[in-house]
């Protein structure tokens, strides 16, 4: 998507938003390399076992034949939301090559409703209390797979895929600390809004509403408008839309055909329990997630893949204050939080301020920010003094326990191996993704994917990139691969100097020199004139 955020393993395939109609060879490929890298069963085991209900579970749904007067009882989620489904799905090619996908991928059908299976009893009550069609629930499989961690090459994140703008505009708080496009009972109210919004703006119309939460209102009201001038139908069918928008509706419907009748293509649906089994607990205030986990008794993992919208090794400072825990968990948790003090949700460290310190570089050290060391310290404005003691709230454990944090997903997405020679590239003031893929020759879409990022995201100095290039050979087939090391560097012109002279210089072409500083060869440089270069310092290092 698009314009508006738990994954039992975020290195999962996610088929969301950004797919075309069906999966490539490299990424079928990956959905079977994937298959066995995640134990969601064990996982869901250790989140949602509850012994007092092995036996019997109180939610159930209950079906009577009036004819022969047989009660059949289901505690299967499938069972409720298969008999509320309500769109008509008409016989149409683009749905059934959509659905034989799936059909012919039933692993992957399960792997997804084990992902699912924490949440899908919570998103089935938000849709139900906003009285949306429960074919809704199956939305997140064609977004992200049902994966929280989902980030597109088009800004989307989270299991609902909001990029950032229209995650603020319905409610998605984004900053350091915490990421509600992630977070799973942010992201699913912000999306049944959205999807509110969108059945009014298009008068009732599910398909247009789902087209445009694809690719946005304005988009398919243009094609809309085109057609009704060509005197064509404007229902989604008929609409010049992009491929993905127009393979986007059919997987939902696909999806919904099979699970109204899985026996129908020999499919077993994985079983979901039609219970609550997460709740959402009011914290008060921030805590450290390793006491959190120690509290609910939990692992570290399992709190951040409850709670994925956290950043970092804490909850936001300013909130929201409330963690999703397993049903089972929550007295105990309740109890251990009420004998928290304040000063023991987190742990603290005593730190002397030294001359040339600021705010900035301080937090920096103990991977915090500026405005809580401030806040906790009673610190006016910006000014501290070398040799006053500053309290620092920091991790509870070594921040390398975090495995789910934004900075270890990173690490672990940079140090993926992957084929050629790896560099690292400093961002400098001034470079761009752009400019960078140019200095290495590679596309700015690589250079996103190496670093779980999207083409668009902003970069700022000091952030490290990683780069693959091909290795290239000398003259000599014996010689040994040579890494080519090309560097940004900002040249200032001098008296005298023309294009050709700094081209010839620095053995670069003048057409890139002009791409690089969005000049034309037929102005004149002036003297003191500061100009972006890449230049290969492969044999001065």
């Amino acid at each position: 998507m698009k314009y508006l955020s738990l994954s039992l393993s975020a290195s999962l395939l996610l088929l969301g938003c950004q797919s075309t109609t069906f999966p490539s060879a490299e990424e079928e490929a990956q959905i079977v390399a994937t298959e066995h890298l995640a134990d969601p069963i064990e996982i869901n085991q250790a989140l949602l076992a509850d012994e007092s209900i092995a036996v019997i579970h109180p939610v159930a749904d209950v079906d009577i034949d009036l004819d022969n007067n047989d009660i059949h009882i289901s505690s299967d989620i499938w069972q409720h939301i298969r008999q509320n489904l309500s769109f008509d799905i008409p016989s149409n090619k683009r749905i059934d090559a959509q659905r034989n996908w799936y059909v012919k991928h039933p692993n992957y059908l399960d792997r997804v409703a084990k992902r699912a299976e924490p949440f899908m009893h919570y998103i089935v009550q938000e849709l139900e209390a906003n009285d949306m069609p429960l074919e809704m629930t199956l939305l997140p499989i064609v977004e992200s797979a049902f994966d929280p961690f989902a980030y597109s090459h088009g800004r989307a994140s989270g299991m609902w895929q909001f990029v950032p703008g229209t995650g603020k505009r319905f409610g998605m708080k984004q900053n350091w600390w915490y990421d509600g496009r992630r977070d799973v009972a942010a992201s699913t109210q912000g999306a049944v809004k959205y999807l509110k919004y969108l059945h009014k703006y298009f008068d009732g119309d599910w398909l247009l509403a789902l087209a445009a939460y694809n690719s946005g209102e304005g988009r398919v009201k243009r094609a809309m408008r085109n057609n009704a001038r060509k005197n064509k139908p404007t229902d989604f069918w008929s609409l010049d839309l992009p491929k993905e928008t127009r393979a986007y509706v059919p997987k939902l419907l696909a999806l919904a055909e099979i699970v109204k009748q899985p026996e129908k293509f020999d499919l077993k649906l994985y079983e979901i329990e039609n219970r609550e089994v997460i709740t959402k607990v009011d914290i008060k205030s921030q805590l450290d997630l390793a006491k959190a986990a120690r509290l609910a008794e939990l692992s570290l993992a399992e709190i951040q893949r409850l709670n994925p919208g956290f950043n970092r090794w804490a909850t936001d400072p300013d909130g929201p204050h409330y963690l999703l825990l397993p049903t089972s968990k929550i007295e105990q948790f309740t109890t251990g939080l009420a004998k928290l003090s304040d000063k023991d949700r987190l742990s603290w460290q005593r730190y002397k301020i030294k001359n040339g310190d600021s705010l900035i570089k301080i937090a920096n050290k103990f991977h915090t920010t500026p405005e809580l060391v401030a806040k906790v310290n009673n610190v006016k404005g910006t000014n501290i003094r070398a040799g006053k003691h500053l309290l620092i709230p920091v991790a509870a454990q070594a921040l390398d326990d975090y495995i789910l944090s934004q900075d270890k997903r990173l690490a672990k997405t940079q140090s993926r191996e992957r084929s050629g020679v790896k560099l690292t590239h400093l961002v400098k003031n001034g470079d761009t993704l752009w400019d960078i893929s140019r200095v290495y020759k590679v596309s700015t879409k690589s250079i996103a994917k190496w670093n779980g990022m999207a083409p668009r995201d902003y970069i700022k100095p000091g952030q490290k990139l990683v780069i693959w290039q091909k290795a290239k050979m000398t003259q000599s087939s014996a010689s040994p691969v040579e890494q080519i090391v090309m560097r940004n560097i900002r040249y200032k012109v001098r008296r005298g100097d023309s294009f050709a002279r700094i081209a010839d210089k620095f053995n670069v072409r003048i057409s890139d020199i002009e791409k690089w500083n969005s000049l034309s060869r037929k102005n004149y440089l002036q003297p003191g004139q500061m100009l972006k270069l890449s230049v290969d310092v492969t044999n001065s290092i």
